[in-house]
């Protein structure tokens, strides 16, 4: 009768433990006027089409493609937040845990001497003394302490690949930026080279009409005083792509000396030839990782409410233990006389609450934040993104200026050489050609670097979201 009437009672706490205070989650909202169409998106420049998680395969490159595989395998940031994964789904399991019934199995030997008035007649008075025994418990979950901690453990897990998510999309925009950076480098320094080379004969012309008194030697000074400020351009461009070089190889988790050679082969700037699809707004939202950490942060603190609010009402625990005590191991277990207990156990801080209230207080407090904290990287991904959007197509525009502005000048160089040749102009003039020409082209190779960075850091702003580890 007593066991029929404790396994009534923990069936009637089992239905009852479906119940579980505190609020509810509820994904919050977002601006209505963030899940239209991005603002700077320009025809010709970007499309609205759906954006594309690997980004990088779209400049139709197989070095980096294989660059940024190795990155998003062997980058020790990624290698951090895989082992941060580990950690919450480790927690989880331990919040887990306490669903189920505790156990805890006993057993002792002692040997000693009791007192002749303790003793019966007849009986040793030195022996051994074997007890055994097994404890069950198990917290009956009626108004949701476990279930909201397991709750708040799965929004810190998703939270945690979330973020991992958001460190592949680092590591895979640093890579093709460090890439594109030694690629950019070294077109500029292929530019430098061939202004000086350009210089060099404008010095050696120039040199030879000063012999024949068709100009001076100060004009030929000046011509090479431009031919030397170029070259000295060249050092610092090349420590430019040996420090991208250097950057590529610790973002694919290498030492410097063991970065392939192909790495560096590339000697033109990344370049699209097609729109970059970039999706609208809710499509936006919807890839950023980090917005995705954030909701899952605010589920997690809107779960630990209720975790501090169970504490207002009783925790019940059903428990039992069995076991036995004898005067030998061969007797432990030997069908002598048992012991066990079955009941509940009923813990409850009342009528002073005020610290459980305390920590509810604090618990919402954590919500609100994390509430803010949501809306604030809502609020940043669009802004990121309408500002990449915008620099972009802008470099895009200067670009197209820069081109016709270095045309013009090649125009007007091959004029004044030919002019400088018949004597028709100084050097003076020859030497204003020829600096134009060299700013322009110059200018023209630095925007071509600004623009691949710029491509870069949209893609980076778009986001990206891998299937979860």
């Amino acid at each position: 009768m007593i066991l029929r009437s404790f396994l009534i009672a923990t069936v009637s706490a089992l239905t009852l433990s479906a119940c579980a205070v505190g609020p509810d989650f509820a994904p919050p909202t977002s601006p209505s006027a963030a899940s239209g169409p991005l603002l700077s998106v320009k025809e010709g420049v970007t499309t609205s089409a759906p954006a594309d998680a690997e980004w990088w395969r779209l400049y139709k490159d197989p070095v980096l493609d294989g660059l940024v595989a190795d990155a998003l395998a062997a980058n020790t940031d990624v290698r951090v937040a895989a082992a941060r994964i580990a950690r919450a789904r480790a927690a989880l399991r331990e919040v887990r845990g306490d669903r189920l019934p505790s156990t805890d199995l006993s057993a002792g030997a002692t040997y000693g001497r009791v007192s002749e008035s303790q003793t019966l007649p007849g009986a040793d008075r030195e022996g051994w003394q074997v007890d055994g025994g097994l404890t069950v418990g198990y917290e009956v979950d009626l108004f949701g302490r476990v279930s909201r901690g397991v709750e708040a453990a799965r929004g810190d897990l998703a939270a945690a690949q979330a973020d991992a998510d958001a460190v592949r999309v680092t590591v895979a925009a640093e890579t093709a930026r460090a890439y594109a950076d030694a690629a950019s480098a070294a077109e500029r320094l292929g530019v430098a080279r061939h202004i000086v080379d350009l210089l060099d004969k404008s010095v050696a012309l120039t040199a030879r009409r000063a012999e024949v008194g068709l100009t001076t030697k100060l004009d030929t000074a000046r011509v090479a005083a431009l031919r030397d400020q170029r070259r000295a351009d060249i050092p610092a461009i090349a420590a430019e792509r040996d420090a991208a070089l250097f950057r590529l190889a610790t973002l694919t988790g290498r030492a410097p000396a063991d970065l392939p050679p192909i790495a560096a082969e590339r000697q033109t700037t990344l370049r699209l030839d097609q729109p970059i699809p970039v999706g609208d707004g809710a499509a936006l939202l919807a890839r950023r990782p980090d917005v995705a950490a954030a909701e899952r942060r605010l589920a997690a603190a809107t779960a630990r409410i209720g975790v501090a609010t169970a504490d207002l009402y009783p925790r019940i625990s059903l428990g039992g233990s069995i076991g036995q005590t004898s005067t030998g191991l061969g007797d432990l277990f030997g069908g002598g006389p048992l012991r066990w207990l079955l009941g509940p156990l009923i813990s409850w801080s009342f009528p002073n609450q005020e610290t459980v209230r305390a920590r509810i207080d604090g618990a919402e407090a954590d919500s609100q934040a994390a509430l803010a904290e949501f809306d604030g990287t809502v609020l940043g991904a669009l802004e990121e993104t309408e500002t990449a959007l915008s620099t972009y197509a802008h470099l895009l525009d200067r670009r197209t200026a820069l081109q016709s502005a270095r045309d013009q000048a090649e125009t007007a160089v091959r004029i004044t050489r030919a002019q400088q040749r018949e004597g028709a102009i100084d050097g003076l003039e020859a030497l204003d050609a020829e600096r134009t020409f060299a700013e322009a082209q110059a200018s023209l190779a630095l925007a071509d670097a600004r623009i691949a960075d710029a491509q870069v850091d949209l893609f980076r702003a778009l986001g990206g979201r891998w299937s979860q580890g």
